[in-house]
């Protein structure tokens, strides 16, 4: 055998392998294919969050015309056959043809075409929140019909595209005097999004209503066709945002009535300068906590939402630091704040932050977080002066948020000082023989604490369970609702310190997620109504004392079933009536009577009944517990309405809701 052949052997196999791969397989993606074929790498995926980023995308192009200060009024309109429309007073996208591609119009080449757009240069937009140019060429691609209307010169043109392509050429509807600007009007494609998908009124509501907030000189109006409002969103089908003060209007809506440390927001904008960043903020402390949260910042680039944060947020963050530290050497407590951190500072903010730059550098098509570092120093040399002039003009103020952030270092020291303690089992801690069956695992590693009512569930739990991975904790009935009860009986509460000590945790302020004992809390009640109230107790005092716990989603409910059928070999069980139906129709196929047994609680099962159905992470179902981050001010008032003091709220509640309320066998 030749030295060649011993360095390079070619089995046969190989050969025919390499001579099938040939020009032939490389394929050559044109225009806008690319986006219909991976619609996750330009909007994040295809579930609802990327739907409305659509939206967003559209909206986006407005505002920047509004920020540029050509366009004082934006519409949007969502009708009854699912299309959304948005509409501005702008410019007009250019409608000559394109110097480049003379076979198209300007704005041809930006419907269909990625990376076309105005916004490249500083030329046509200073600062814009479309730097990337894929937003309307990508929502163009993921629509099955998209219309665009231009009104420019004292004339009307119009041009409509199917999934990307061009279906009509730019035609000219002739002269109009009262009118000028851009309206796209488009319909998400169900073969990307689904045949179900459709926008959510009350998402679309707020994501409109935040947008007339970051720009002080829009007016924003907002339609839709009255049959898609439902009654829970709670929403109109036609209003007009106008907010004069900007984010500070936009805070003191959040906060609502909470309770503050400061009797005044600290807010305020940077004068507007070309080629420099302009910055608006508001920002303020609440003891309170923000429903799912112990603080919040919600920080925008040129209009865009950014809720992974970013440089600007960094900017935020160390002026306001650095200004409280200054204030205390002035005041003469510098060794006081030496132990204060940012984290300490920032404890309990609520803040909000919006910049506005030139080439703004984002991480991620879908724009989460902002990356240019110039962003930091832009931000916090806009908000240090004004920070220190509010402290200096507001010395009661000043002295009880520095007070404030040093109370959060000595309580996040007395923490660590406790967690470097080795602390007994909570078993030990407990003192009650029996009650709480704990795990072998040490770590937490893939642990699950269930909750259970009663002793009885409790012994049908026990047996079912994995003792390795699963530990029980048996309550005597319903738990104290925390929503109506003091901090003092809250405090003496036994069913509530046996929870705790077994979680391994404070409550309240005193929470640290680090020293959870398990991986994941599970509820485990029956599935009936006084099942579903002490479910409603638990979760309430979760979301009051523990909301890290939900936050990080860590909390979940069980889902026992209430039925249990059987037709000759066949066995099934239903978690509701809609289910048994289902089943019965469905899985049930042969002949002969369906036998239905109802479940009267959890310790009525057979404890391989129990882990098959609800506790075998193989075969059974978790429903996690979650609190939509976006409309807080809503949860706070519905948990208050339900759980809370006065029965007028409920009782109304009722009557408002008593509509959709639907008769089942009991």
């Amino acid at each position: 055998m030749s030295n060649a052949a011993k360095k390079d052997p070619i089995s046969s196999a190989q050969k025919a392998a390499e001579d099938s791969y040939s020009a032939k397989d490389i394929q050559v993606l044109e225009g806008l294919e690319p986006v219909r074929l991976r619609p996750g790498m330009y909007i994040g995926g295809t579930d609802d969050r990327a739907l409305h980023h659509l939206f967003a995308e559209v909206i986006d192009n407005s505002m920047d015309e509004a920020v540029a200060g050509h366009a004082s009024r934006i519409e949007v309109e969502l009708d009854n056959e699912g299309f959304l429309s948005v509409s501005d007073n702008g410019r007009g996208i250019p409608i000559d043809p394109h110097p480049k591609h003379k076979d198209q119009s300007a704005l041809e080449v930006i419907m269909t075409t990625l990376h076309a757009g105005g916004k490249f240069s500083s030329d046509a937009y200073e600062t814009s929140g479309g730097l990337h140019g894929v937003g309307v060429s990508v929502v163009n691609a993921l629509s099955d019909l998209l219309e665009v209307e231009v009104a420019r010169n004292k004339q009307l043109y119009k041009m409509q595209f199917q999934r990307g392509k061009a279906i009509t050429k730019l035609q000219n509807l002739g002269p109009i005097n009262n009118r000028r600007g851009t309206k796209v009007r488009f319909h998400p494609d169900p073969q990307i999004f689904g045949k179900n998908a459709k926008f959510k009124p009350a998402k679309l509501f707020r994501m409109t209503r935040a947008k007339a907030y970051l720009q002080r000189g829009v007016e924003i109006r907002w339609k839709c066709a009255p049959e898609l409002v439902e009654e829970l969103d709670a929403i109109p089908n036609q209003a007009s945002f106008h907010f004069p003060n900007g984010l500070a209007d936009f805070l003191r809506e959040t906060i609502g009535s909470k309770v503050t440390v400061t009797n005044d927001l600290f807010a305020g904008q940077s004068k507007k300068q070309k080629g420099h960043g302009h910055v608006e903020w508001a920002v303020t402390w609440s003891p309170q906590g923000y429903g799912d949260a112990d603080s919040f910042i919600r920080s925008y680039c040129n209009t865009v939402p950014t809720p992974g944060g970013g440089t600007h947020e960094a900017g935020l963050r160390a002026a306001i630091t650095k200004g409280l530290r200054a204030y205390a050497d002035i005041a003469g407590m510098g060794k006081k704040v030496s132990n204060v951190t940012p984290d300490d500072v920032m404890h309990g903010v609520g803040a909000l932050v919006s910049v506005f730059i030139s080439n703004p550098e984002f991480q991620g098509q879908t724009k989460d977080r902002l990356s240019n570092s110039e962003a930091a120093k832009i931000v916090e040399a806009a908000v240090r002066d004004p920070f220190d002039h509010w402290l200096a003009s507001s010395p009661k103020d000043a002295q009880k948020l520095l007070e404030w952030a040093i109370e959060n270092a000595e309580d996040r020291l007395r923490r660590k000082r406790a967690r470097d303690v080795k602390r007994k089992s909570a078993t030990k801690r407990l003192r009650l023989p029996g009650k709480l069956a704990d795990c072998s695992r040490k770590g937490s590693e893939d642990t699950e604490l269930f909750i259970v009512e009663g002793d009885s569930a409790g012994g049908s739990a026990k047996q079912a369970r994995n003792r390795i991975t699963q530990a029980i904790l048996p309550l005597r009935g319903k738990i104290l609702n925390v929503e109506s009860a003091g901090l003092d009986k809250i405090s003496r509460n036994a069913e509530i310190n046996d929870l705790s000590t077994a979680l391994g945790v404070g409550i309240g302020r005193k929470f640290d997620i680090d020293d959870l004992r398990y991986e994941r809390v599970i509820i485990m009640t029956d599935a009936d109504v006084d099942g579903a109230h002490i479910a409603a107790l638990l979760i309430t005092f979760f979301y009051r004392y523990m909301s890290e716990l939900i936050h990080q989603g860590r909390l979940y409910m069980a889902m026992p079933p209430l039925y249990k059928m059987t037709q000759g070999g066949k066995t099934a069980y239903a978690i509701d009536d809609a289910h048994r139906e289902e089943l019965a129709a469905n899985f049930f196929t042969g002949k002969g009577k369906i036998d239905i047994g109802r479940f009267k609680g959890l310790g009525e099962m057979m404890a391989a009944q129990l882990k098959v159905t609800t506790m075998d992470p193989k075969t059974r179902n978790l429903a996690r517990i979650t609190i939509d981050a976006e409309n807080l001010p809503s949860t706070e008032a519905l948990v208050e309405t339900l759980m809370g003091k006065r029965a007028d709220l409920r009782y109304q509640y009722i009557q408002d809701h008593a509509q959709f309320v639907e008769e089942v066998d009991v």
